[in-house]
Order: C-alpha cells, then sequence, then structure tokens
C-alpha cells in the first residue's frame, strides 16, 4: 500500500497549536542557519502537504478544537478538527479520510467510485546504503539501475540511458523538530510506533518502516559517518556539524517526468574535492532521511538534454573508495566491477541532497 500520511504533518502541528505550542517555520530555522545557501527543490517540496499552499484553507481556534477547512464548499476539500476525541480530517467524497485520537493515527484514500486506493510498494533495502546487496531478480525493472555509472563516463558530449525520478512515492512531509523529536524512531519502541499510526504490525507499510529504522540503527561501513535525519533541523544540524556553517544543498532538478531515455551530457562542474554530506530520502510515515559523510566522496553538477528535450540539472556524487562496500551491491552487478577497484558514482533521485562546503 502506497503511504498515505502526507496529513501527519497538517494534524501533529495543528494538535500543537492547540495546545498552545509556538512552532518556528523551517523556512525561519535554514534562514537563521545558512542565511547565505540556497535551499534546493527537494528540501522545498518537503515543506508543507499540498493544502497548505491552498488559499481556500481556513483555520480557526476556539475552545472547542481546532477546524481546518478546504475547498470552498465543494465536494472534495479538506476538514480538519481537533478536540478532546483527537484529530479528525475529512475529505469529499473522493478524497482522504484522516483520524488522530488516543489510538494513534488512520488514513484512508478513496477514489470517486468511493472505492479504496491502494499502491504496490516494494520493500527492501536502499541501493545507496553501502551494505546493501541486491537479489540477482532485483536488477531487472529497477529505475536505481540507471542511476549508476563510472566516473570515467562522466564528459561533455557522452551519452547515457537514464531515468531521473522521486525515489520515494509516499508524499511524507517534514514534521517540525519538536514534533519530530516527540515520536519514537527506534527498533525496541517499534510497537510504540505502531500504535501511533495506527499501524497492522503486519502490514507492509510496518515491514517498510521497520526496515528503514533498522537501517538507520546499523553501524556504518569504515569511514563513514552516519546519520538518519527525522526532521529538516536535524539535517541541517548534522550537515554543518561536519562540514562547517559555509554549506551549499544541491538536488537533482527536472524540467519533467520523463521515462528510462537516452541523455546527452552538456556540462559538467566539479562542486567538492572529497568531502561532502549525502542525504537520501528513506521509505517512511513522514520525511526521514539518511545522510552520510565520508572524505573519499567528490559532488558533480551535471547538466544534460534528453533525446525528447527535457533539460535535467542533475547532481551525481562519485565514491573513490568502495573497498568497504558489499561484493553484492547493485552498483557492481550493474558496473561489473569488483569494489575498490574503480570510482563508483551514481546520480541522484529528485528527492536527495548533497551538502558540500563552500570555500
Amino acid at each position: 500500500m502506497e503511504f498515505k500520511f502526507q496529513h501527519i504533518f497538517i494534524l501533529l502541528s495543528v494538535a500543537l497549536v492547540a495546545s498552545h505550542a509556538a512552532l518556528p517555520s523551517h523556512e525561519d530555522y535554514w534562514k537563521s542557519v545558512l542565511p547565505n545557501s540556497h535551499m534546493p527543490k527537494a528540501v522545498k517540496d518537503l515543506l508543507h502537504p499540498e493544502w497548505m499552499e491552498d488559499k481556500s484553507t481556513d483555520v480557526g481556534v476556539s475552545k472547542g478544537g481546532v477546524n481546518v477547512e478546504a475547498g470552498q464548499g465543494k465536494p472534495g476539500g479538506t476538514n480538519v478538527g481537533v478536540g478532546e476525541g483527537g484529530v479528525g480530517v475529512n475529505s469529499g467524497k473522493s478524497g482522504t479520510n484522516v483520524g488522530v485520537g488516543k489510538g494513534g493515527v488512520v488514513v484512508g484514500t478513496r477514489t470517486k467510485s468511493g472505492k479504496p486506493v491502494y499502491v504496490g510498494v516494494t520493500p527492501g533495502a536502499s541501493p545507496f546504503v553501502y551494505k546493501y546487496a541486491a537479489e540477482e531478480n532485483q536488477i531487472h525493472d529497477n529505475p536505481n539501475v540507471a542511476l549508476f555509472f563510472l566516473e570515467k563516463d562522466l564528459y561533455k558530449g557522452n551519452k547515457m540511458k537514464l531515468h531521473f525520478f522521486k525515489s520515494t512515492d509516499d508524499h511524507a512531509s517534514f514534521l517540525p523538530r519538536q514534533v519530530a523529536d516527540s515520536i519514537p524512531f527506534s527498533s525496541e519502541k517499534f510497537p510504540e510506533i505502531l500504535n501511533r499510526f495506527s499501524l497492522n504490525p503486519s502490514s507492509e507499510e510496518a515491514e517498510i518502516m521497520k526496515k528503514t529504522i533498522q537501517e538507520c540503527q546499523e553501524k556504518g561501513i569504515k569511514g563513514e559517518e552516519k546519520y538518519c535525519a527525522t526532521s529538516l533541523e536535524s539535517m541541517v544540524d548534522f550537515s554543518t556539524s561536519k562540514l562547517g556553517q559555509k554549506v551549499e544543498a544541491v538536488s537533482t532538478e527536472t524540467e519533467k517526468e520523463t521515462p528510462l531515455q537516452k541523455y546527452r551530457i552538456v556540462g559538467v562542474k566539479k562542486m567538492s574535492e572529497k568531502k561532502a554530506v549525502v542525504c537520501h530520502k528513506q521509505k517512511y510515515a513522514y520525511a526521514v532521511f539518511y545522510c552520510h559523510k565520508t572524505e573519499t566522496t567528490v559532488a558533480y553538477k551535471v547538466a544534460v538534454m534528453g533525446d525528447d528535450g527535457t533539460k535535467v540539472k542533475a547532481v551525481a556524487v562519485c565514491h573513490k573508495d568502495t573497498a568497504a562496500w558489499n561484493p553484492k551491491h547493485l552498483a557492481f552487478q550493474v558496473l561489473k566491477v569488483k569494489p575498490g577497484t574503480v570510482p563508483v558514482c551514481h546520480f541522484l533521485p529528485e528527492d536527495h541532497i548533497v551538502w558540500i562546503p563552500k570555500y
């Protein structure tokens, strides 16, 4: 099932408003810590759920709780109510229903016919984790396969078959740090996490979230400093603690989503020399990023143009030392090379971020 937790940000933030908690905005924090750094699209896309950009949304706070209504009275709008029983969201006959009470959060989506929508999500480890081992059947029909290449292939005029995409389709947004920090994020407290979100322990969502937490808790390989950021603020803090206050965050930006096709490299610019922090978006109920820093990573800005004319401002990272990687990593199987022999590179999906020092 596809994650339908895009309203968690709404619900938990509204609940805090109801309890008179002050929530500074993500933008304010970014500006205070990184006043001279541009906020990349990958970050902007995760700041707010779509309803917050809808001018037809009204929020009212009274003794009875908080009410949010959107849609100007038309079917399909959104209604959020916070009272003693918790938080409830209803969005029209063909919209989304979200309820938060003592049991946690319940989310369901229905089509115009009233039937629920289920979208398959394949569980499994992230191919951007160095310990990741790919099964042979995972190489076929895997969009990540097209992202890996060798550094010697990174030159102007070269053509590569690529597919740029967002690595997760869950629309999960950043939670304010106060909210994210109040929610457990550990294997030992996983039953409590499931209860918070009213998830069945045997559900596919529960299995995916469990895997994400396990990957975050595993020790990194030699030379890797890793951290899972559960909020934008914590991601900023980790990156600046490793690279200094003068940093730049960059993400891949495409004009439009395109299928797998040939792209021609029209420009290459090196952004960093060995030191960088790369943050990969994980599958979870809200925005969580697996961030890791090594001293052997080089980042590039790569301008490419597809056969259909689509322009992409891509970000690529090259790992100079892969000796400690899992020998069965997807990259080695795709490129037919062995660990530690040649630099291994990959383009970043649209919702991943690389942090580099500004000199």
